[in-house]
């Protein structure tokens, strides 16, 4: 793969692999959706993952990675992400944000959402709905030309605008043979300038946002990370592809686009 600045610009092949392994994470993501429910252990979450996975023949990409123990992070109310899955049964009113990941032919896939348990409050819903929205506000930003910031200034306006915050600690990333690759990509202004995106690149673009303080702390488990008030988060993510017809969401499963998960 070719390097701009540090960025690898992806060719056909290796962009129509990424599209084959986030398909894949968004079928997953689609099964986690139907499956969720009040009484849930979270751990069948991740067994579902697992499941999917061996019948698609291909690894977890979270399994491992820097030793983190599962094959999906499972974030439930006010934690926001790299959450454990465990014996935890889901609520009614709760959301349950899952991330995942695997990988395909040497390429990975990256695609998180948030979904409701049962019925959930209005505000909950708005959360997860006002993070989703500024989601595909950020993608619009994800085209050749723009700077990479571009993306987490309209991310940060958008959510502020609605009375929420978004998280610094935590950003979107490149992605293709490696999970992480540059560039990253913020969901918040950084103040200064970015990579210029490339047709080729591809990016993992993640809005974390939260109903109080943008601050996060990181349990006694080394990983999931929790508001530091204990308001809630919600998480949404789509691999994106830059290409000359625009931004190009990878990350689309067998049933389509999932932009329908958030009613109201």
């Amino acid at each position: 793969m070719k390097k701009y600045h540090g960025a690898f610009i992806k060719n056909e092949r290796e962009v129509g692999c990424l599209r084959e392994a986030n398909r894949m994470v968004a079928n997953i993501l689609d099964a986690v959706g139907d499956m969720v429910a009040p009484g849930l252990p979270t751990m069948r979450l991740e067994e579902l993952a697992r499941d999917m996975c061996a019948d698609y023949k291909v690894k977890p990409a979270f399994l491992g990675y820097y030793d983190y123990p599962f094959a999906i992070c499972c974030s439930v109310n006010e934690q926001v992400v790299h959450g454990f899955p465990s014996a935890r049964l889901l609520q009614e009113g709760d959301i349950v944000s899952v991330d995942m990941g695997v990988v395909y032919e040497g390429f990975v896939g990256d695609a998180a959402r948030t979904y409701p348990v049962g019925q959930v409050s209005d505000e909950a819903r708005r959360l997860m709905r006002v993070t989703e929205e500024s989601l595909y506000v950020g993608i619009e930003q994800a085209r050749a030309g723009n700077d990479v910031y571009a993306i987490g200034a309209a991310v940060q306006d958008y959510v502020e605008a609605a009375g929420f915050n978004v998280v610094r600690r935590f950003v979107g990333h490149g992605v293709g043979a490696k999970m992480h690759e540059k560039p990253e990509v913020p969901n918040f202004r950084p103040g200064m300038h970015g990579l210029t995106l490339q047709n080729g690149m591809v990016i993992a673009i993640e809005p974390m946002v939260t109903a109080g303080t943008y601050e996060v702390d990181i349990l006694d488990d080394k990983w999931t990370a929790v508001t530091r008030d204990g308001l809630w988060a919600a998480h949404f993510e789509h691999s994106v592809a830059i290409t000359p017809e625009g931004p190009r969401i990878l990350s689309v499963s067998d049933r389509g686009l999932n932009r329908h998960t958030i009613d109201g």
